[in-house]
């Protein structure tokens, strides 16, 4: 194996040294084992004093995209002196994917610890590609040559880091929910979340979730006010609430868990206790090694459900405890590492809200989608990418392929007040196998937004056990996937973001939905065979057409831009 430069993270101590394993040219560290798990699946790991690494090279030959669950993480090959990625509690998550031809995962890995510095990329000197993965003290990394599609290998990795771990999920948590921030911003009110949680109600939308400003009677955003917690801009919050649920709506409430404002009351009190420094935000970061700011937070935020009666939290910028290099913990600490101190402050939150309710729920935002938190989250939303569907749609998939049992939200979804019903359809569609949060003023929509809204809310509901709990199969990754399909309890649902052809073939669905993204109408199903009965509708939900069809290996059904085609076999 040729030595090539490393700018980033030179080898440990001692050098590395072939373990010699099946089809892997590998190098490792320290003590070292391998264990075949399955075919093509081998486990490896390796202890040592001071840092370990395990390192492996393949041809790159066939290879289109690299996957990381990260936001634009996908859809290159990266050199391998690229910059490492380093993951932890808070942040990212230890896997990733080289793809090839086919959707196939040439090789897929993932760390069974979260805090690991990983690298991948193409050797220049030799054309291969080049794993590393490094740690202290112990790691166990998980490497799959199988060349399964790469959803399928994902998936097993995923399964590999749930095991032990618990993730009670209500079902709420899988409902379409309503978010103020876009809509609103900071300009919260009682009556504006209560007229919003109606109207979306009658359209399909089962949560609330109030964002920033509620906190504060300032407009003019920042977090210098995030600490404090009261509800400037919710008085009578009980009974707020209280209306709220009476409309048969969850309700959800926003939290900036690191950030201690230098306006705040709290800032006087922990302002000593800063972990990092951040002025252009009006804000520290608060070290959640203490105590004094766990205990602090944690009843800050269970007030939320234990005396208003909330429904759970959006807990926001838990990666900023992970952002910079942590000083010394100071005296009065009682973590090794900030990690462990973040792990105590989200499982102390978690506790005291279900024992409140014990259907609580917690979001969490990429990129802190560790398999470490799953004990503590009830969902995770696609981080911020207002009004770009396909953006909105690379980051659900991407987080569906790595998140294991809990629900992935779409980021809000907004638009602009004279966007056409069919684009708002296309929205929806973009992010079909994820929980979609919507985002703009429903009182202004006309009545053609609202029916496209509405029948695409009740496609959402009527399969959610398809759309997310059946087996995900997105292709092309390489091309920010134009084409998505889940299979599920006898029904297959396609995505179409793109003039592609459908595969109709094979006796597993006895319906099949095709939700049509793109501008091109004509819908091609390949290897079908048999009669069905056809339904297309449009962007509304009306129906266009109607009747059965023969299935015969290339038909052609018109569906318009932002329809749906529903087919039903005997």
């Amino acid at each position: 194996m040729t030595d090539i430069w490393e700018p980033h993270a030179p080898a440990p101590a001692g050098g590395l040294r072939p373990l010699p394993v099946p089809e892997l040219a590998l190098l490792v560290s320290g003590r070292a084992t391998a264990r075949t798990v399955a075919d093509g699946v081998v486990e490896v790991t390796v202890e040592g004093v001071g840092e370990v690494r395990i390192e492996w090279r393949l041809p790159c030959v066939d290879a289109t995209a690299l996957w990381t669950p990260e936001p634009r993480g996908t859809g290159w090959l990266p050199a391998a002196w690229s910059a490492p990625r380093r993951t932890g509690l808070a942040a990212g998550a230890p896997i990733a994917a080289l793809i090839g031809t086919g959707d196939v995962a040439l090789c897929a890995f993932a760390a069974e610890r979260p805090d690991v510095l990983a690298g991948a990329g193409v050797v220049e000197e030799t054309g291969e590609f080049r794993f590393w993965a490094q740690a202290a003290g112990r790691l166990t990394v998980r490497i799959d040559t199988s060349r399964r599609h790469f959803a399928h290998c994902l998936a097993d990795l995923a399964a590999w880091w749930g095991e032990g771990r618990t993730a009670d999920i209500p079902d709420a948590a899988r409902r379409p929910a309503y978010s103020t921030w876009y809509a609103m911003h900071q300009d919260v009110t009682p009556e504006r979340v209560e007229t919003q949680a109606a109207l979306g109600k009658r359209l399909g939308l089962d949560v609330v979730i109030v964002d920033d400003g509620w906190m504060t009677a300032d407009r003019t955003r920042g977090y210098a006010h995030c600490g404090d917690w009261e509800p400037v801009s919710l008085p009578d919050t009980a009974g707020h609430v209280r209306r709220v649920h009476e409309l048969g709506v969850r309700y959800l409430l926003w939290y900036a868990l690191p950030f201690i404002g230098e306006d705040s009351a709290a800032f006087h009190e922990l302002g000593r206790y800063a972990l990092a420094e951040v002025p252009h935000l009006g804000a520290i970061v608060a070290d959640p090694r203490h105590p004094e700011v766990r205990d602090f937070l944690t009843d800050r935020l269970a007030r939320a459900v234990e005396e208003w009666g909330m429904d759970g939290l959006k807990v926001d910028f838990v990666d900023w405890f992970s952002r910079a290099d942590a000083p010394p913990a100071g005296p009065g600490a009682d973590c090794a590492s900030v990690d462990e101190g973040v792990e105590r402050l989200l499982a102390a939150i978690r506790r005291r809200i279900t024992a409140a309710n014990p259907e609580a729920m917690v979001e969490h935002r990429q990129p802190y989608v560790s398999p470490g938190l799953w004990p503590y989250v009830t969902m995770v939303r696609a981080t911020d990418c207002p009004l770009s569907p396909q953006e909105n749609r690379q980051r659900t998939v991407d987080l569906r392929l790595a998140a294991g049992p809990v629900p992935v939200h779409s980021d809000m979804l907004m638009w602009h007040p004279a966007e056409p019903p069919e684009q708002i359809a296309c929205h929806l569609i973009n992010v079909l196998f994820a929980v979609p949060q919507v985002s703009v003023d429903l009182a202004a929509q006309s009545d053609a937004q609202r029916e496209a809204l509405a029948f695409w809310l009740g496609v959402f509901r009527t399969h959610l056990a398809t759309l997310q709990l059946g087996e995900l199969r997105p292709a092309r990754p390489d091309l920010g996937y134009p084409l998505v399909t889940a299979l599920g309890d006898g029904t297959r649902a396609v995505a179409r973001y793109a003039a592609l052809p459908v595969d109709a073939s094979g006796d597993g669905w006895h319906t099949l939905l095709v939700a049509n993204a793109d501008a091109d109408p004509d819908v091609r199903l390949t290897g079908g065979s048999g009669t069905a009965a056809v339904t297309v509708q449009d962007a509304r939900g009306r129906i266009v057409r109607q009747g059965e069809v023969e299935l015969g290996g290339a038909d052609v059904i018109g569906v318009p831009r932002g329809g749906l085609l529903t087919l039903r076999r005997r």
